[in-house]
C-alpha cells in the first residue's frame, strides 16, 4: 500500500516546476491550468488567497484533463478538509500546526508542510514526512542554505518556493535533495488577466525543460 511520501514523491517527481497560481475566476482557473497542463506543467498549486479559491480548485479538478491540482495557504483544520473535498491531491502550507498535523493524519490526501530551520526539518521528520516546502526560500538563505541542509538531512527532499525565478530555479534544481521548485513566474497575473494563454503554455514549456 502507498504511502503519503509514496503519492508525494509521484506528485513531486511528474515536472520540475510547481505554478504557484491564484485566481479570482473559476473559467480564469480552467484556462490557465489547460495551458500549464499543454506546457508540460500538470502539478498545480492554487493558493487559497481569493474567496473564489475553493470553487476554482473544484473547477480545475473537474474539468481539466491530465492535471493533479493542490491547494496552497491551507491554514487551518476547516480549511484542509475543505480543499480535499473540492478536489485537491496534495496540500501544502506556509508552515504547519499541530492542528494540521492531526487533521491531515486522518486523512489520505499527502501535506507539504514549509520549513525554514533544521528544527522545523527536524520536527516534520519525526513526524514521519519525507518530503517538505521550504519557504520563503529565497529570503530563507537560497539554495546555499538548503545545500547545506541537505548535508544534515540526507533524506529530506524539498520544494523551495517564494521569490524564485527561471534563473534561479536552475540553481535549485542542480541540488541532490531538490524534488522540484514551486514559482508563479509561470503563470504571472498580466497574462492571466489579459487571457494570453499561448504565453502561459511558452512559460510553461520552458520551465518543463529546466534541470534537463
Amino acid at each position: 500500500m502507498k504511502t503519503k511520501n509514496d503519492r508525494l514523491d509521484e506528485i513531486l517527481s511528474l515536472a520540475p516546476v510547481i505554478p504557484v497560481v491564484q485566481f479570482d475566476d473559476v473559467d480564469d482557473a480552467i484556462k490557465t491550468s489547460r495551458a500549464l497542463v499543454a506546457g508540460g506543467l500538470p502539478v498545480i498549486e492554487i493558493t487559497l488567497r481569493t474567496p473564489e479559491a475553493l470553487q476554482c480548485i473544484k473547477a480545475v479538478a473537474k474539468h481539466v484533463e491530465g492535471v493533479v491540482v493542490g491547494a496552497g495557504t491551507v491554514l487551518t483544520r476547516q480549511l484542509l478538509h475543505d480543499c480535499i473535498e473540492m478536489g485537491s491531491e496534495f496540500l501544502v502550507s506556509p508552515g504547519v500546526t499541530q492542528e494540521l498535523l492531526e487533521a491531515s493524519a486522518k486523512t489520505d490526501v499527502p501535506l507539504l508542510p514549509g520549513v525554514a530551520t533544521p528544527s522545523e526539518a527536524m520536527a516534520m521528520m519525526a513526524e514521519g514526512l519525507g518530503f517538505l516546502k521550504f519557504f520563503p526560500a529565497e529570503r530563507a538563505g537560497g539554495s546555499a542554505y538548503l545545500k547545506d541542509m541537505g548535508a544534515v538531512f540526507p533524506d529530506l527532499r524539498f520544494c523551495p518556493t517564494g521569490g524564485l525565478t527561471a534563473e534561479k530555479a536552475e540553481d535549485y534544481l542542480a541540488l541532490e535533495n531538490v524534488a522540484c521548485v514551486g514559482g508563479s513566474w509561470v503563470a504571472p497575473k498580466a497574462k492571466i488577466v489579459a487571457g494570453d494563454w499561448d504565453g502561459i503554455e511558452a512559460l510553461a514549456a520552458e520551465a518543463a525543460a529546466l534541470g534537463d
